[in-house]
C-alpha cells in the first residue's frame, strides 16, 4: 500500500528524519509516535502530497482514495449534517445525479442510480452520518444547526466526522481525541477498530493507541523505528533494547527506582485498593516502561504542601452554573489530602463549572461550601494557555510568580526548576509567543507545580503533551500527597492516577460504581441501544430489553466486587493493627521494662501478619475472578 525507500525530510536546515524505510500494508492499522517536534505530522502531509521528501521516494496506489481531518472550518451556512454528508463524495456525486434523472424523468438512468445507491448502500448514508454526529457527543437536533454556529472545539469534531464518513483506502489522523471528551474517544477508538482500511495515526494516548494499531513507527533523533503490535509492545521492546545498553542502565534504574518507590507505598495501603484491578496493572506496567523513558527531558516532582488540613473543602447539596441557571444541583463532595478524582460526562455536561466553582473562580448558586483556611488550590484550566503573557519569558513568569508567592528563590534555583520541564539555558529568557502548544503547556504545568498546592484541578491537562511529558506527569501526581480532581480523555492517566470516578450528566453528580473499563462497557451498551432504538422491528431485542440484560451482567458482577470490597476492608484492619503493634514495639523501653509484653505484643504481629497474607491472597483471588468474569462479559 504505502512504500516509504530510504526518506530524508528537513524543515529549513534542520534534519526531522533520516533514512526511513518502511512499508505499509493494506489494512494495518499504524501509529506514529516520538516527541514534540520529530516530525511525526511531516510524514502525513508527505503522504497527503503537501510535502516532498528532501531525499528518497514515497511509493503509494494512484487510485488511492485518502480521508483526513481538515484543520480549518469556514463559517459554512449549511448544517451540521450536510457538512458530513460532504464526507462521502461518491454518495453525494450518485445522489445529485439520481435527483437530475428524476428531474429528467430518464426512466432507465433512475434504475440504474437507484442499484449504484443500492451497491453502495446509500439509502442508510444520512442515518450513518448522524450516527457519527451522535458518537462524536453532539446533541439531537445539533444535525440541522449551521455549522458557523459552532465553536472552533465543535467544528473540529465536525471535520472528524466527515472524514470518517469517507468511503477511504486510507485514513489520516492527526491527534484526533484531543478535541474529544472520553466518551467520544471510546466512540472513536471502537470506530476505528472495525474500519476496514489503512490508518495512520497520530497520538499521544497510549490507550487510545493500544487500543486501534497493529503496528508502531517511532521516530526519535531523527531516526526511525518500526514495531509490530501496539503501543505498549512497542515501548516494551524499546525498553528491552535499551536495558541492552550498558551506558543507559544508571539512568534508566533511577527513573525505575523512582516508579517502584510509589509502588511500594501505594501497596502498602489497602485504604488506596479502590479501582485495584486497574491500577495495579497500570502501576506494574510502568516498572516495565519506565525504561522506555530513560532519557526524557522531563525530572519534576511536587514538592510537599506547606498544609494538610483534612477534609480541604467540603460540598453540600450544592448547585453550579451561570448566570443564575444552574447546569449541576444536589453535588455533594468531600476532598481530603491523597483523594484522587476524575470526573467523567460528555462535553457539555458540567464537569468544567464543577472544576471552575472548586477553584473558587466562580461562586456556587446555592447550597453550603467549607474551605479550610489553608486551602491552596492549583488550577490548570481547559484553556489555561490563554492565561500565558506571550510577550515574556519562562523566566518572567517565574519572577512574577515568585513576588506574588512572596517566595525567596535564587535565579539559578529557578533556572534549574525550569530545566525539570525541558527549558534550558537561553531558552529560558526568550519571549514565549513563538513556543509550540506542547512547550507554553508544559511552562503552565510548571508555574502550577511551583505554587506547591495541597489541591490539584487538573482539566484536560494532557493536551499538547507528547507521551514522554505525560508519563512525567503522571509519576508525578503519583507522590503528590495533597488531593487531585481532573478532567482527561487520557484514560491511562485516569486509570494510573485516580481512584475514585464521579459521571456527571443530566445536572448531577454521582459516584461510578466500577472502573473505567466498567465505564466503557456502559457507553458501548448505551450506544448499541440507540441503534437498535433506531433499527428496531420484527424479531430485534428492543432497547428496553437491551438495558434489562445489561442491568442483569452488572447485578451479576455484584457479589464479585462485593468480596473484593470485604477483602480491601480486612486489608485496612489487619494493617491497622499492625501499625499500631509496630508502633508499640518500637519503644525501646518497652523490652526492659515488660519483656512478657514484648514478646506477647511480637507474637501478635506474627499472627497479624500472616492473617495479612491470607486476606491479601483473597484480595487477589478476588480481583482475577471480578477480571476474568468481566472479560467473559
Amino acid at each position: 500500500m504505502l512504500n516509504f525507500t530510504d526518506i530524508t525530510l528537513r524543515r529549513g536546515p534542520r534534519v526531522l528524519v533520516e533514512g526511513l524505510s518502511w512499508t505499509v500494508y493494506a489494512g494495518q492499522r499504524a501509529g506514529i509516535t516520538g516527541r514534540n517536534g520529530t516530525g511525526k505530522s511531516s510524514l502525513l502531509e508527505m503522504v497527503r502530497g503537501e510535502l516532498a521528501p528532501d531525499q528518497g521516494e514515497l511509493n503509494l496506489p494512484a487510485d488511492l482514495v485518502i480521508a483526513y481531518v481538515r484543520q480549518d472550518t469556514p463559517a459554512l451556512a449549511c448544517s451540521a449534517l450536510d457538512y458530513v454528508l460532504d464526507g462521502d463524495a461518491e454518495w453525494r456525486e450518485v445522489s445529485g445525479a439520481l435527483t437530475q434523472a428524476e428531474a429528467d424523468g430518464a426512466g432507465e438512468r433512475i434504475a440504474a442510480l437507484h442499484e449504484h445507491m443500492h451497491r453502495i448502500d446509500g439509502y442508510t448514508t444520512p442515518a450513518r452520518a448522524a450516527r457519527l454526529l451522535n458518537g462524536l457527543g453532539f446533541s439531537s437536533g445539533d444535525e440541522s444547526r449551521a455549522v458557523a454556529t459552532f465553536s472552533g472545539g465543535w467544528r473540529m469534531r465536525l471535520n472528524l466526522a466527515q472524514a470518517l464518513m469517507c468511503r477511504s483506502d486510507l485514513l489520516l489522523l492527526d491527534e484526533p481525541t484531543n478535541h474529544l471528551d472520553l466518551d467520544a474517544v471510546v466512540w472513536v477508538q471502537d470506530w476505528l477498530t472495525s474500519y476496514a482500511g489503512t490508518l495512520l495515526v497520530i497520538s499521544h494516548d497510549r490507550d487510545f493507541l493500544d487500543a486501534v494499531t497493529t503496528h508502531i513507527l517511532h521516530l526519535e533523533r531523527g531516526g526511525a523505528r518500526a514495531y509490530t503490535g501496539n503501543y505498549s509492545s512497542s515501548e516494551k521492546q524499546r525498553a528491552e533494547q535499551m536495558q541492552q545498553q550498558a551506558a543507559q542502565f544508571a539512568a534508566q534504574q533511577r527513573k525505575v527506582a523512582h516508579v517502584q518507590s510509589f509502588i511500594d507505598r501505594f501497596r502498602a495501603k489497602a485504604s488506596k485498593a479502590r479501582q485495584a484491578q486497574s491500577r495495579v496493572k497500570q502501576l506494574e506496567k510502568m516498572q516495565l516502561v519506565a525504561p522506555a523513558h530513560w532519557d526524557t527531558p522531563f525530572d519534576f516532582s511536587f514538592a510537599e504542601p506547606a498544609r494538610l488540613p483534612a477534609p480541604l473543602l467540603q460540598m453540600e447539596k450544592l448547585s453550579a452554573g451561570y448566570d443564575g441557571q444552574a447546569v449541576l444541583s444536589g453535588v455533594n463532595l468531600t476532598l481530603a489530602p491523597g483523594d484522587r478524582v476524575a470526573l467523567l460526562g460528555r462535553n457539555g455536561a458540567g464537569k468544567s463549572t464543577l472544576m471552575r466553582t472548586l477553584a473558587g473562580a466562580q461562586p456556587a448558586l446555592g447550597g453550603h461550601q467549607f474551605r479550610d483556611r489553608h486551602l491552596t488550590v492549583g488550577y490548570f484550566a481547559q484553556h489555561q494557555l490563554d492565561s500565558l503573557h506571550l510577550d515574556d519569558s519562562p523566566m518572567g513568569h517565574m519572577e512574577r510568580l515568585r513576588k506574588q508567592l512572596g517566595r525567596d528563590a535564587r535565579e539559578q534555583e529557578m533556572r534549574d526548576y525550569l530545566g525539570g520541564f525541558d527549558f534550558h539555558g537561553d531558552r529560558v529568557f526568550e519571549a514565549i509567543a513563538p513556543f509550540s502548544g506542547g512547550e507554553k503547556a508544559r511552562l503552565a504545568l510548571a508555574l502550577l507545580v511551583w505554587q506547591k498546592p495541597n489541591l490539584l484541578l487538573l482539566d484536560e491537562p494532557t493536551n499538547h503533551l507528547d507521551l514522554d511529558m505525560r508519563h512525567a506527569l503522571e509519576v508525578a501526581l503519583q507522590g503528590f500527597e495533597g488531593a487531585v480532581v481532573m478532567v482527561s480523555h487520557d484514560r491511562h492517566l485516569l486509570s494510573s492516577c485516580a481512584d475514585q470516578l464521579l459521571v456527571i450528566g443530566q445536572g448531577r453528580c454521582a459516584a461510578f460504581d466500577g472502573d473505567l473499563d466498567d465505564y466503557a462497557r456502559m457507553l458501548r451498551e448505551r450506544s448499541r441501544d440507540d441503534v437498535v432504538s433506531e433499527s428496531a422491528g420484527p424479531g430485534r431485542v428492543s432497547a428496553r430489553d437491551q438495558r434489562r440484560a445489561a442491568a442483569d451482567r452488572r447485578a451479576a458482577l455484584k457479589p464479585l466486587r462485593d468480596e473484593l470490597k470485604r477483602c480491601e476492608r480486612e486489608m485496612e484492619r489487619l494493617e491497622a493493627a499492625l501499625a499500631k503493634l509496630d508502633d508499640a514495639l518500637a519503644d525501646p523501653a518497652l523490652y526492659q521494662e515488660q519483656p512478657e509484653r514484648a514478646a506477647t505484643l511480637m507474637r501478635e504481629q506474627g499472627g497479624l501478619r500472616k492473617q495479612l497474607e491470607v486476606a491479601e491472597a483473597d484480595w487477589l483471588e478476588a480481583a482475577e475472578a471480578l477480571e476474568q468474569a468481566s472479560r467473559d462479559d
